[in-house]
């Protein structure tokens, strides 16, 4: 699925991946369409890498596109 704009999801689970990632916190999705159609999600953790996790640690969320040119000036 192609977007114009980030996708972003908030962590709301970690377990197994307690030192990768944190709650609550959010996150810029890598587009990975193989990585989607296997139930996982691509980012950047905690470690500077990027690497795939499942789904379902995650929640998508809505950004409006002021915050959103902010995230990506601050990257």
């Amino acid at each position: 699925m192609k977007r114009d704009t980030a996708q972003y999801v908030v962590c709301v689970r970690n377990e197994d991946y307690t030192a990768s990632l944190e709650l609550r916190k959010i996150y810029t999705v890598i587009p990975d369409s193989d990585a989607e159609a296997h139930g996982m999600i691509r980012l950047v953790d905690e470690s500077g890498e990027d690497y795939l996790y499942p789904r379902d640690l995650f929640l998508p969320i809505d950004v409006p596109q002021t915050i959103s040119r902010a995230f990506a000036m601050a990257c």
